[in-house]
């Protein structure tokens, strides 16, 4: 059995599967059948307790069967789900194939969910892959339902126990688009297709060279004939069976990169602020909350001019780790990463604390001074208190997690520790090792800026360096795409220098 985590994806063979949740406490299963736009097309779409079928979707005896086959034709994807009347622990999601369990999900949710989509199984080339999600509600079903399309009843219906009773939701302004919680997903889908564009367009590079070399030495392997017409027309013939099987690869990958630039620019006049562009629509509307933030575009010079987002979750599950050895350098890409971090929650109110020793973030620092948590750190001597600060909120929340009284949080706090590890204490470094594990119960996103490309041994340091997400500034440094393991340069954004965009883009 497979054991997924956020994110990836497995191909499914069978004709038959079977969606399956444990957790401490009763929760109710169910599944949406959805098109691309990730919404169902009616009431009808919506499979659980009170509503059990829909074409190839049925639900019994706790669990929901889908006969692949059988969905409906125009569909895109099944998203399945678990909700609760209480904030939901640990979720185990397993998927079965034709009665045997195939894959197992495990979803940890920090913020107060009591509805979580964990698995879609979704339409791709023909087939069917399943992908697992663990996108949560903090308002349950009456916000995870509306989400999708489902209509709420005017009034709650008289219902058997085991069914969640939909409420009215707040419709979305006009011009705002109604499903924001899996933009991350449709950026990821369109980085995985241009990854295996990619990997086809190489492969076929390197059958037709390596084919090349073959023919070419067949040919000059009979000294007797090397220098003839005969092995110059077969030289040539080779030549020519190789610049046509690249012209081929060549002319389906522009064809793939066409319609994924298309699917990107589409998706980004949608897309919610913090996972458009700079020149998007969304950062002149009002603030939509989003499951993730955009970090800049992923390219390779010598696969053409495709560049694609790379965006990653928020809450971030991995802290972002900014690789310079300036701050200074890196002052406009910090300030698109809190910008984003800012645009992702705009429900909550956000709050910053920055460590900036060299005062390489100076200029930062002015444009944030509305969300300072505090006066910047500027002396390593404060920064065992701020971080101390943090650490016990978040153990305390820990404490209430664990005994079943955990809430939301009520801010969002952003701590960005530039010039790291200098001036940093052995003790300062494992307190950000607490708020790495522990950040999310406050709702903290934890941005470090600092040398990255350094072996720091074993300890702490190690650990902690090893645990984040590495963002590289300087050019030639690759990242390797989770799908094919194919390279790609990462241009980060950066924040516009201008001072009256700062303010918009910081929503101030």
């Amino acid at each position: 059995m497979i054991h997924l985590k956020a994110g990836q994806n497995t191909a499914l063979s069978a004709g038959i599967v079977r969606f399956t949740a444990q957790t401490a406490g009763t929760v109710e299963l169910g599944a949406l059948v959805v098109d691309e736009n990730l919404r169902v097309r009616d009431e009808h779409d919506h499979v659980c307790a009170s509503r059990p079928a829909a074409p190839g979707v049925t639900f019994a005896g706790g669990a929901v069967d889908i006969a692949l086959a059988q969905v409906r034709s125009d569909a895109n994807a099944v998203l399945l789900y678990v909700t609760a009347g209480h904030v939901l622990g640990d979720v185990t999601a397993t998927l079965a194939e034709n009665g045997s369990p195939t894959a197992e999900f495990v979803v940890a949710p920090t913020a107060g969910e009591s509805a979580l989509i964990c698995l879609e199984v979704y339409r791709r080339g023909g087939g069917w892959k399943l992908r697992a999600l663990g996108q949560g509600y903090d308002g349950g079903a009456a916000q995870l339902l509306p989400a999708h399309g489902v209509p709420a009843p005017a009034t709650p219906r008289a219902t058997a126990p085991t069914e969640t009773v939909e409420r009215p939701a707040t419709t979305a302004a006009p011009g705002v688009p109604l499903e924001v919680d899996h933009g991350l997903q449709r950026m990821w889908m369109i980085f995985e297709d241009a990854a295996r564009s990619a990997a086809a367009l190489l492969s076929a590079r390197d059958y037709a060279a390596n084919r090349l070399d073959q023919e070419l030495s067949e040919a000059v392997s009979n000294p007797a004939t090397r220098n003839t017409p005969a092995a110059d027309a077969a030289r040539a013939a080779a030549q020519r069976r190789h610049d046509e099987l690249v012209g081929v690869a060549d002319g389906n990958h522009r064809r793939d990169s066409d319609q994924l630039g298309r699917e990107i620019a589409e998706a980004d006049a949608v897309m919610p602020a913090a996972l458009a562009s700079w020149l998007a629509p969304a950062w002149t509307t009002k603030a939509v909350r989003s499951d993730g933030i955009r970090l800049g575009e992923l390219y390779a010079l010598d696969r053409g001019a495709l560049r694609v987002p790379y965006c990653v979750p928020v809450p971030l599950n991995r802290p972002l780790w900014v690789d310079t050895e300036s701050s200074a350098a890196a002052s406009r890409v910090v300030g698109a990463l809190v910008a984003r971090l800012v645009a992702a929650l705009p429900d909550k109110p956000t709050r910053v604390d920055l460590i900036d020793l060299s005062g390489g973030l100076r200029g930062l620092a002015a444009p944030l001074t509305p969300l300072l948590a505090g006066p910047v750190i500027a002396d390593h001597a404060d920064i065992p208190a701020r971080l101390g600060e943090l650490a016990h909120a978040a153990e305390l929340a820990d404490i209430a997690y664990n005994s079943g009284q955990a809430v939301p949080p009520a801010e969002h706090r952003i701590l960005v520790a530039a010039d790291f590890p200098h001036g940093y204490q052995a003790a300062d470094v494992v307190r950000l090792g607490q708020l790495m594990v522990r950040g999310d119960l406050i709702g903290l996103s934890l941005v470090i800026v600092g040398s990255g490309g350094v072996d720091f041994g074993d300890g702490p340091l190690s650990l902690l360096s090893q645990s984040c997400r590495h963002l590289p500034t300087v050019p030639g440094t690759p990242l390797f795409d989770p799908w094919t393991g194919n390279a790609w340069e990462l241009d980060l954004d950066m924040l516009p220098a201008e001072p009256e965009l700062q303010a918009r883009y910081l929503r101030m």
